[in-house]
C-alpha cells in the first residue's frame, strides 16, 4: 500500500489556477510542458516544509518529483536513506562524507534529458569529486578505483549523439585515471590531472573545456585548477570545518554547472522551468550541509536559479533562526518574501503544513466503503494528522470495522511483501523517534519533569535517569510535537498511540496498572495546588476507580471557584479508558463501556452512597457521578461522542448552574459550549473572562489541548 495515494489540502503547493507556490517557483505547471509566470525571477527564496513526523512533508516530495519528473531537471534524496550513512565497503571514510554522496546522486538526477532537451553535465562537479575520492585510494586496488571514477565521469556524459562514443569515453578515462592513481608517480595529482585531461579533449563541448578552468578560484589556488583540486581534496581529507569548507565548493559546483546549462540562446528556448531540487529529512546529514552553503552563497551574492524545496522534522534550526515563516496557506497565492541582506538564513522561507481539515479526511475516507461516521471519528481522534487519517483508513478497508480501538489494533498490511501488523504499532513506527519508543511509551503517562522522573525510576532501566528525561523532552519539541503543560507527550494523537502500546505490553495489563499506580503514589501526598490532586484522581481513573474523583468533586463545587472547579471536572475525566477488566485485570471477552449507562443514571438506583451524606448532598453526589462519566465517555478520543449523553451533560450542568448562584453564568456557560464542542471534537472551552462572581481564572491549564 501507498500510504499517500492522494494528496488533500495541500493545494496551495500545487495548484495551477492560480498558480500554487511550486508552479510559481519552477515555471512550469504540474504534470505538464507549460510555462507560467515566476513570482522571484531573480532571487529565489530556499523553500523548507517543516511539521512533526506524519504531517505528509515526505508525501509532498514525493509528488513534487512525480509533477516535474520528464518536464524540468529534478532530483530527490531523503537524507536518513541508508546511502548516506556510512560510506561503501572498501572506500575510505576520510575520502566520503554525506554531503559528497548526496551531490553525486543528486547530479545523477538532475542529469537525466528531460522533454525538449538532452542531459546537462556536471564537469565542475565531476572534477571536485573524482579529487575527493582520489584522496582515498592509497592502498586501493584499481579495479575499485575504475568503478568510483566511471560513476563519477558519467555525470560529464552528454547523451547526444554521441552518447554510446560518451559512455565508452568514461570508460576509457577511468582506466586511464586507475592506472594514473596506481602508477608509481604521485597518485592524488596524477588523478586529478588525468580528470582535468579528460574534459579537455577534443571532442567534449567547448562550454565544458571552460569549465575545466573553473577550480583555479579556488582559495589559494594561484588561478591554476590543478592546485585548487588539491586543495579542495586536502581540505576534504582533513575533516571539520576544512572539509565544511570544501563541501561548500562541492555544492557551488554543482550550482555552478547547472547555470552552466541554461546560459545561452539555444538552452534557453530548450529548457522550460528551472531545476527542482528536493531534499528530505533535512534536519539529518547531508541536510545541512546542502542548505547552508546555498543560503551563505546566495547571501554573499553568489547567485544560482535552482528551486530547493526540503523537508525538516519540527520547526527549523538554530541556523535558520532568521528564516521567513509563513504557513502553507499564506503561500497560496504568493509569498510575501523579502530577504534581510545582513542575514543568511532570511534567504529560507519556512511554510509549516497545518492539519488536514474535516473536509480532507471526508474526502481521503471516503475513497473506500466505509459507514457514515468514521471521518468524523478518524478526524478527532487523530487530529488531522495525514498519515494517522490514510493509515486508519487503510485498516477500515482491511478489517471491515468502524470502532477506532479495533482499527488500531487489528493487523493492516502496508505492502505485499510484510506481514501485517496492529495499526497503532505501524503508526508509532512512524511518528515517534524509534529509539526512544519503550521510553516513550511510559512517561506519556506523565505530566511534568518530576512525574516523568518517578516514572523512569520506578519502570525504566536505571540508566535513563533526571538528564534523559529532559533530553527527551527537548528532542519531541525539536522535532514538532506541541508543548502542553500537564502533559509530558503534548500532541494527543501521539500520547493515545503510546498509552495504547503500554495498556497492550502484557496479557494483563501489569504495566499499565504500575504506571498509573506509580503516579498515584506520586501524587499521593497533599500537594500545593489543586492541580496536584487532579493529577492524582485522574490516574485513579484511568484505573477504573471513580469513587475519589466523585467525591472530590462533590465537596469542592462550592469550595472552589467555577472556572477552576472545572477545569478539574474536565482534566480528570481525560483519563485514558479501554477495555473494561475483571478483577484480575485480564479484558472482558465483549466491550463493555458503562459510561454511557452511568452517564445517563441507569445505574443510580442500584449505586450504593456514603452512610454521611445527607439527602441534599446525597442527590448532589449523584449528579456528579453522572456528570463525570458523561465528560470521560464525550471527551475519549477513541469513543465517538454519545448524543445522549451530550443532552444529559447539558442538563446536568444546568442544574448545577442552579446550585450555586455565585458561578451560575460560566456554569450555564458551560451547559451550552461542552455539549457543542464534544459534537465537534473540539476541547471542551472554559473562558478566562470575569463573567463571574468565582474568582478569576489564570488561564488554560493542563490537557486543554
Amino acid at each position: 500500500m501507498r500510504v499517500h495515494r492522494q494528496l488533500h489540502g495541500r493545494g496551495a503547493l500545487f495548484d495551477t489556477e492560480p498558480a500554487g507556490l511550486a508552479p510559481r517557483l519552477v515555471g512550469l505547471r504540474p504534470h505538464q510542458h507549460r510555462a507560467t509566470t515566476v513570482e522571484h525571477p531573480q532571487e529565489l527564496p530556499f523553500v523548507v516544509l517543516t511539521g512533526a513526523r506524519g504531517t505528509g512533508k515526505s508525501a509532498l516530495l514525493d509528488e513534487l518529483r512525480e509533477a516535474y519528473h520528464g518536464h524540468t531537471p529534478v532530483a530527490l534524496v531523503d537524507c536518513e536513506a541508508a546511502e548516506f550513512t556510512a560510506p561503501p565497503a572498501g572506500r575510505d571514510a576520510e575520502a566520503w562524507s554525506p554531503v559528497s554522496q548526496a551531490l553525486l546522486v543528486i547530479a545523477e538526477q538532475l542529469a537525466q534529458p528531460v522533454t525538449g532537451a538532452g542531459r546537462i553535465t556536471f564537469p565542475r562537479l565531476m572534477s571536485g569529486l573524482v579529487a575527493v575520492a582520489a584522496g582515498g585510494w592509497r592502498d586501493a586496488d584499481s579495479e575499485r578505483i575504475r568503478r568510483e571514477v566511471e560513476r563519477i565521469l558519467l555525470l560529464n556524459e552528454s547523451g547526444s549523439w554521441i552518447a554510446g562514443f560518451a559512455g565508452r569515453w568514461a570508460g576509457r578515462v577511468a582506466a586511464n585515471v586507475a592506472a594514473a592513481a596506481t602508477g608509481t608517480g604521485p597518485l592524488l595529482s596524477s588523478a586529478i590531472e588525468a580528470t582535468l585531461e579528460s574534459i579537455s579533449d577534443s571532442f567534449v563541448h567547448r562550454r565544458q573545456q571552460r569549465a575545466a578552468t573553473w577550480w583555479r578560484d579556488y582559495p589559494n589556488a594561484s588561478r591554476n585548477a590543478r592546485r585548487g583540486l588539491m586543495l579542495l581534496s586536502g581540505h576534504f581529507r582533513a575533516g571539520g570545518t576544512s572539509r565544511e569548507h570544501a563541501e561548500r565548493h562541492l555544492v557551488r559546483a554543482l550550482l555552478a554547472d547547472l547555470t552552466d546549462a541554461y546560459t545561452g540562446v539555444l538552452p534557453r528556448m530548450q529548457r522550460l522551468g528551472r531545476p527542482l531540487v528536493l531534499v528530505d529529512n533535512a534536519q539529518s546529514a547531508p541536510g545541512p550541509g546542502l542548505t547552508d552553503p546555498v543560503l551563505r552563497d546566495r547571501s554573499a551574492g553568489i547567485a544560482d536559479q535552482v528551486v530547493f524545496i526540503t523537508a525538516l522534522r519540527g520547526t527549523g534550526r538554530p541556523a535558520l533562526r532568521n528564516a521567513v515563516r509563513r504557513t502553507l496557506p499564506e503561500v497560496a497565492r504568493r509569498t510575501d518574501w523579502t530577504p534581510d541582506p545582513a542575514s543568511p538564513s532570511s534567504r529560507a522561507l519556512l511554510v509549516s503544513l497545518p492539519p488536514l481539515t474535516a473536509d480532507d479526511t471526508l474526502h481521503i475516507v471516503d475513497e473506500h466503503q466505509v459507514p457514515p461516521q468514521l471521518p468524523h471519528a478518524v478526524h478527532r481522534l487523530t487530529g488531522g494528522n495525514p498519515l494517522g487519517i490514510t493509515l486508519l483508513t487503510e485498516s477500515a478497508a482491511q478489517n471491515g470495522t468502524a470502532l477506532l480501538v479495533e482499527l488500531l489494533t487489528s493487523d493492516v498490511r502496508l505492502s505485499e511483501d510484510r506481514d501485517g501488523r496492529p495499526a497503532y504499532v505501524e503508526l508509532l513506527d512512524r511518528l515517534v523517534p524509534a529509539d526512544r519508543l519503550e521510553e516513550l511509551t511510559v512517561l506519556a503517562a506523565a505530566h511534568d519533569h518530576d512525574s516523568a522522573t518517578a516514572l523512569a525510576a520506578a519502570l525504566l532501566p536505571d540508566d535513563f535517569g533526571p538528564a534523559d528525561v529532559r533530553a527527551l523532552q527537548t528532542r519531541l519539541v525539536q522535532e514538532g510535537l506541541p508543548e502542553v503543560p500537564g502533559r509530558f507527550v503534548g500532541d494527543p494523537f501521539v500520547r493515545t498511540l503510546l498509552l495504547l502500546r503500554l495498556h497492550h505490553r502484557s496479557a494483563d495489563h501489569g504495566r499499565w496498572r504500575e504506571a498509573h499506580e506509580t503516579l498515584i503514589a506520586h501524587y499521593a501526598p497533599p500537594g500545593p495546588d489543586e492541580a496536584h490532586t487532579r493529577y492524582r484522581l485522574h490516574h485513579e481513573l484511568a484505573l477504573g476507580s471513580t469513587e475519589s474523583a466523585v467525591d472530590h468533586l462533590r465537596d469542592t463545587f462550592t469550595a472552589l471557584d467555577t472556572r477552576t472547579w472545572l477545569r478539574t471536572l474536565r482534566f480528570v475525566a481525560s483519563a485514558p479508558y479501554f477495555h473494561a477488566h475483571d478483577a484480575e485485570g485480564h479484558d472482558f471477552a465483549a466491550q463493555d463501556d458503562r459510561r454511557a449507562a452511568i452517564a445517563l443514571g441507569h445505574t443510580d438506583a442500584a449505586q450504593p452512597l456514603p452512610d454521611s451524606l445527607d439527602p441534599a448532598v446525597a442527590v448532589l453526589h449523584l449528579r456528579i457521578r453522572r456528570l463525570l462519566h458523561a465528560v470521560w465517555q464525550l471527551t475519549d478520543p477513541l469513543a465517538l461522542p454519545d448524543p445522549k449523553v451530550c443532552d444529559r451533560l447539558r442538563f446536568e450542568l444546568e442544574q448545577l448552574s442552579n446550585l450555586r448562584p455565585a458561578g451560575n453564568a460560566l456554569l450555564w456557560r458551560a451547559s451550552r459550549d461542552w455539549p457543542e464542542d464534544a459534537l465537534a471534537g473540539r476541547p471542551l472551552r472554559v473562558p478566562d473572562g470575569n463573567d463571574d462572581d468565582s474568582g478569576s481564572g489564570s488561564g488554560d491549564d493542563e490537557g486543554a489541548a
